[in-house]
């Protein structure tokens, strides 16, 4: 793997996830549980591994819920010592990442763009790192760094094409036989915005307000500036819209192939 200059990585994680309302009752959706770790982790992991450390996390909706796993987090991992008498706590040990992680509550009802606008001061006027907190893939992060750097442009988006919902038949033109059956091929052969952006601080003058939508006028805002390019990753991609996509993950992970596990 090549020498890469550590970047910080924003995760957006503010949103009420109404689709998958289910477990987003009662947490915020990038702390809905693969195996039993929030998915969160999981995307936090596959960057740890390519060298990025650092993370903002922009919360939201419930975003006490995510302080509260961090700050509780070396305890979890780690074997204890309570005296109770003085009320302290010596951990020993523990299995702990080498993460710094920032966790900034941009308000509940901020769009996305405004959500990354609130973490500015955090991002100390440096190139950065920007995902989802509801997508996990198996994106080489540092040749993604690499092909921004080279293209020279205020921000690259990963673009992928998702699998398609339902096996599809290919039908004889008479008659019902069928010639060919494709289990959950790849969708329409169209590119769709994948998260996994690499950005310079320059992108954050396309944002405004609160209620800037990072997909609508900073991302169309860029690309009429040719200043937005696609990498183009044609591995695995997997959103967690909804609970039939949360299980689909659950099953991968348990059966110990889960693509997205690079570390």
């Amino acid at each position: 793997m090549t020498t890469i200059r550590c970047l910080k990585v924003v995760i957006l994680a503010g949103g009420y996830g109404t689709r998958i309302s289910e477990e987003s009752a009662v947490r915020p959706k990038p702390m809905v549980e693969i195996g039993d770790m929030p998915i969160l982790w999981h995307i936090m992991k596959i960057y740890s591994a390519h060298g990025h450390t650092e993370f903002v996390i922009s919360a939201g909706y419930k975003s006490h819920i995510i302080k509260e796993y961090f700050a509780a987090y070396f305890v979890r991992r780690s074997d204890v010592t309570f005296e109770l008498a003085s009320n302290t706590i010596t951990p020993h040990g523990g299995d702990v990442e080498p993460w710094r992680v920032t966790v900034a509550d941009t308000g509940d009802a901020t769009m996305t763009g405004g959500r990354l606008l609130r973490v500015r001061e955090y991002l100390d006027d440096q190139a950065f790192c920007m995902t989802y907190g509801d997508c996990v893939a198996d994106v080489d992060i540092t040749a993604l760094v690499e092909f921004h750097r080279d293209h020279g442009v205020l921000a690259t988006v990963t673009a992928v094409q998702p699998p398609g919902r339902f096996g599809t038949l290919n039908l004889r033109h008479e008659g019902n036989r069928i010639e060919e059956f494709v289990e959950k091929p790849r969708g329409d052969g169209g590119w769709v915005n994948g998260g996994y952006f690499v950005c310079e601080p320059g992108v954050l003058e396309y944002v405004d307000v609160d209620s800037s939508i990072w997909e609508r006028g900073p991302l169309e805002g860029l690309a009429r500036d040719d200043q937005l390019v696609a990498y183009r990753h044609e591995g695995y991609w997997q959103p967690m819209d909804t609970l039939r996509d949360k299980m689909t993950l659950e099953e991968r992970w348990a059966s110990g192939d889960a693509p997205w596990k690079v570390w």
